[in-house]
């Protein structure tokens, strides 16, 4: 697993030189809550869509 340092630094290298800070905060932002939703999928915390549609339409 690499560091976030490290993540950090490859993301902005291959991003164009006209990028600006909210670019930069989005990329970082979503990259987060990628690995988020991964670590969750692993630990079996999710809900599948079919549960989710369930729950919502309940109230």
């Amino acid at each position: 697993m690499t560091m976030p340092k490290e993540e950090a630094k490859k993301m902005l290298d291959n991003m164009s030189e006209q990028v600006t800070w909210d670019d930069i905060m989005y990329q970082l932002y979503v990259k987060r809550k990628i690995l988020e939703s991964l670590k969750a999928l692993e630990a079996g915390s999710v809900v599948s869509h079919e549960d989710a549609r369930k729950r919502i339409l309940r109230k």
